[in-house]
């Protein structure tokens, strides 16, 4: 299962949270997935937002947003079932 590493205990959701904070992340993005958004925007601040830059961090970032997606999909279809 993907999610078991991405998602971890209370403490280190509390820390992303706050790192999100700190890092002036939107409230609309600080999902499962905000703390990597954390190092693609850190990436793409120090390469003054080259789209060919970060190719990594952006992979790793819409990955986790689509698995994300998959386990909302998921969760919803059990429910109507």
């Amino acid at each position: 299962d993907w999610s078991s590493d991405v998602c971890s205990s209370d403490l280190k959701k509390a820390q992303d949270a706050e790192a999100m904070a700190v890092s002036k992340i939107p409230l609309a993005y600080r999902d499962k997935c905000g703390h990597i958004l954390i190092d693609l925007n850190k990436c793409r601040r120090e390469n003054k937002f080259k789209p060919w830059q970060c190719g990594h961090e952006r992979h790793t970032y819409e990955e986790c947003e689509y698995y994300a997606w998959m386990d909302r999909c998921a969760q919803k279809k059990g429910a109507t079932a």
